[in-house]
């Protein structure tokens, strides 16, 4: 669903103030009018001064941000809309040092609040499926330990299941997940969670990509690294993406938190046709979230 395109002016007018922010919101959320979670009733009346809506028949009062993503926040919502338009309007992304800058405050809430934006991200795009034609490979993300070995089985490397679906001159969208290990149980759960049975799939002569076979129209061909790119283009231009965005405006991830990367680094990927959408697209996405509750970073 196509949403309105959202320039740095068009957000200052929409989200510049809590009152127009508020207003702002309440449109995104009840695109048809407000309607009673209690009775259902379709008119009310906005309570300014708490973000609320009270019902004009049953007077039951819902917080604007009740059961969303941005439910019990302390923060004003403009800094929750201005943290929104950054994590969405830079291709790089933006870091919690960075956000915590421009929205002035503290680095541990930045960092909760780019982690809450992160995990709907990943919730909006688990509901899609690839299709068609689509790569597949692992990739090993961590930085190489000095005197260590390199390539798979190297120390301090999670290891990343990725797929993209290959649409001849152009990629399509793509899909990454980060696995405790490249085993066939791993494989068939990323397959399963991630393409519907029937699809065409290519990936190189790994034994646990065998896996992709049971479910899947599977193709495998051994490669030396030299001509990987000429069976798995794709794939690998979206590895070389993915490590350029982490170590670009994040300079690395622990292994804790790396999913949640993957979830922004897929969630742009996959929407950079409609970028000036993107900022209106994320926070319906947060608007449409449950409540997070996350633990001390």
């Amino acid at each position: 669903m196509n949403t309105a395109e959202m320039n740095l002016m068009d957000w200052q007018k929409q989200f510049g103030s809590e009152a127009s922010c508020a207003q702002a919101l309440a449109r995104q959320r009840w695109p048809e009018g407000f309607r009673c979670p209690r009775c259902g009733h379709d008119h009310g009346y906005a309570i300014s001064t708490r973000h609320s809506w009270e019902c004009g028949q049953c007077h039951t009062q819902t917080s604007l941000t009740a059961g969303t993503l941005f439910h019990s926040t302390n923060l004003p919502l403009t800094k929750w809309s201005w943290a929104i338009y950054l994590a969405a309007s830079d291709k790089g992304g933006i870091s919690a040092m960075r956000l915590s800058k421009q929205i002035d405050v503290s680095w541990i809430t930045a960092s909760r609040m780019l982690r809450k934006i992160r995990i709907a991200m990943g919730h909006r795009d688990s509901v899609y499926r690839l299709h068609d034609l689509i790569e597949m490979d692992d990739a090993l993300i961590g930085g190489r330990r000095t005197g260590g070995k390199r390539g798979r089985g190297a120390g301090g490397k999670t290891p990343v299941l990725v797929a993209i679906e290959n649409r001849d001159k152009r990629s399509g969208f793509i899909a990454m997940q980060q696995v405790s290990g490249i085993t066939q149980d791993k494989v068939a759960q990323f397959v399963k969670q991630h393409l519907p049975p029937s699809q065409w799939v290519r990936s190189d002569a790994l034994p646990s990509l065998l896996e992709i076979g049971k479910t899947q129209h599977h193709a495998v061909r051994v490669t030396p690294p030299a001509l990987a790119g000429q069976w798995l283009p794709w794939v690998h231009i979206a590895i070389d993406n993915l490590k350029a965005f982490l170590l670009g405006t994040y300079h690395g991830v622990s292994s804790k938190y790396l999913q949640e990367y993957l979830n922004e680094f897929c969630y742009r990927f996959n929407r950079r046709e409609w970028e000036a959408q993107l900022p209106l697209r994320l926070l319906n996405a947060c608007l449409t979230h449950n409540q997070i509750k996350l633990k001390m970073v």
